[in-house]
């Protein structure tokens, strides 16, 4: 009920793909630079400071009209919302100082982690669903370091960690293996979750492997045929790959979720030609932010 009005992550994801798109248009043509004024306009008028709430060194997710700040998420570490943050750094209208970016997203510090799971090292908080190493690096390429971590390294061994979860399968599901595997937020026999080594139901999702292709190219492209040849009769339909299947309890989806099929088509571009990386980084609002947040890019 509360969660009637401004979401900041969302808003940051539409964003992301606006200034994409904006950095493909041609502003020689009088129609596309049209639409260049119209995608200007929405961008610059996302109001990310307000979302400090009363100047806080944090971003919140949530305001609504009716409720205030009662949904009280203050977005502390590290999970799918690091390109709110530095959105947020980049706007030409509304911006945030560093300050909020070392204290909201970084915590001062502290999600750097550096624990080892399966013999792979991951450089920030614990394993997660895999959403986290897509969402924000759809358009903004991973390639760049800042002072808690290199997010190629982070989202490369997040994926190893995943697939080996999933190949260690603890739990005994049927159907786990190095070419069954992918754990993220998709739905389920039960509704819909977020699917993570710490919490697994035996149900693994398509997009979690697939779009994991820039980081893992061949385990994911062994998912692909794996999941086409093998379960192709019970998970591929007309758009695509079903959302999610769980052979443990023989149940197979029948929906298709945008926020996951986005992604797939998405990161193989990314890793066939790097498109939507190039379109992105190219923007000089972007490069003014990784100026003001002390990031390098591409990484050393």
């Amino acid at each position: 009920t509360k969660d009637n009005g401004g979401d900041l992550v969302e808003t940051s994801f539409l964003v992301q793909g606006l200034i994409t798109v904006r950095q493909y248009l041609n502003p020689n043509v009088t129609r596309e630079q049209n639409l260049i004024n119209r995608i200007n306009e929405l961008w610059e008028d996302v109001e990310w400071s307000w979302y400090r709430k009363n100047n806080e060194n944090v971003l919140y997710w949530h305001w609504s009209p009716n409720f205030g700040w009662e949904m009280n998420f203050p977005m502390y570490g590290y999970f799918e919302q690091q390109i709110t943050y530095i959105l947020a750094a980049a706007s030409p209208t509304f911006s945030i100082p560093k300050i909020v970016y070392a204290n909201g997203y970084g915590r001062n510090g502290s999600i750097v982690k550096n624990n080892t799971h399966y013999g792979i090292q991951l450089p920030l908080e614990s394993p997660s669903p895999l959403f986290w190493v897509h969402y924000s690096y759809l358009g903004m390429n991973p390639n760049f370091t800042d002072e808690y971590a290199n997010y190629w390294t982070q989202n490369v061994n997040a994926t190893r960690i995943n697939q080996a979860y999933c190949i260690a399968n603890p739990r005994g599901f049927i159907g786990y293996s190095q070419d069954c595997w992918g754990l993220t937020s998709s739905d389920t026999p039960g509704g819909y979750a977020a699917h993570a080594p710490g919490n697994d139901s035996g149900t693994i999702s398509p997009t979690a492997a697939l779009s994991s292709f820039p980081y893992t190219p061949e385990e994911s492209m062994k998912a692909l045929k794996f999941f086409y040849y093998t379960l192709g009769d019970r998970l591929w339909g007309q758009y695509g790959f079903y959302d999610a299947f769980n052979p443990t309890q023989d149940w197979y989806a029948n929906s298709y979720l945008a926020i996951d099929q986005g992604p797939i088509i998405v990161m193989i571009e990314n890793y066939r030609t790097g498109l939507l990386w190039d379109l992105f980084m190219s923007a000089p609002e972007l490069q003014t932010a990784f100026t003001k947040l002390n990031i390098t890019y591409p990484a050393p």
